[in-house]
């Protein structure tokens, strides 16, 4: 009965060594199966150094420009009054001019012209000076020339109220005009000063006032 036992025990061994396979490390020979590779989608990226394509900047602002006149319209250029330098000589020459500028101008020029327009610049200066003395003054005289020329009694070349005619073109009328306007703004000092009153050297009117200069042909009194 041993023996018996004993072939049984080893056909059952055998049974069970035959069921179970040891395990494998190494690689299989079964091959895997292939997996397919997702195809992504191809995306177009801009070549920026490419030469053949300009890179777009933002363009500058344009200026604003200033309005331009329209055709035909007449421009006004400004241009500032001219202040004349120098001795008073060279003054006179820079403003000599038949026009007067204005009717206020033009009494002071009528005034300078007819009393002293063969006097030394320096006596036509101090007969302007006079004018506008008179006209700055006030009180017993009027406050502009055309008035202290028009004031009765006065000036003997004035008949009525109207400026006497003046040939517009002389050098003479010229040079009254200049020394008018540079009395008019005091461009120039005068040795008059304040001088209110003035008479030719050839009359003796004894008046009893401040004698204050002679030039030229006339003798000037405050």
């Amino acid at each position: 009965m041993l023996p018996s036992l004993r072939q049984a025990l080893l056909i059952c061994a055998a049974l069970f060594a035959s069921s179970v396979a040891p395990a494998q490390a190494g690689p299989s020979d079964e091959s895997l199966p292939a997996v397919e590779v997702a195809s992504l989608p191809k995306v177009e990226v801009p070549n920026l150094l490419d030469d053949g394509i300009e890179p777009q900047l933002s363009q500058p602002e344009t200026p604003v420009q200033a309005e331009q006149p329209a055709i035909g319209e007449q421009v006004v250029a400004t241009t500032p009054a001219i202040r004349p330098r120098g001795e008073l000589s060279d003054m006179v020459a820079q403003l000599r001019t038949s026009d007067a500028g204005s009717r206020e101008i033009e009494c002071l020029a009528t005034g300078i012209y007819f009393e002293s327009k063969s006097e030394p610049l320096a006596g036509q200066l101090a007969v302007g000076k006079v004018i506008a003395n008179r006209a700055k003054t006030g009180g017993r005289f009027p406050p502009s020339y055309c008035g202290v020329l028009f004031q009765r009694g006065q000036f003997s070349f004035i008949r009525g109220r109207v400026l006497p005619n003046v040939s517009r073109s002389s050098k003479q009328w010229h040079t009254a005009v200049a020394v008018a306007k540079i009395v008019d703004q005091g461009l120039h000092d005068s040795a008059v000063g304040n001088a209110l009153f003035f008479h030719a050297r050839y009359v003796s009117p004894n008046w009893r006032l401040k004698r204050v200069a002679s030039i030229g042909n006339h003798v000037f009194y405050r």
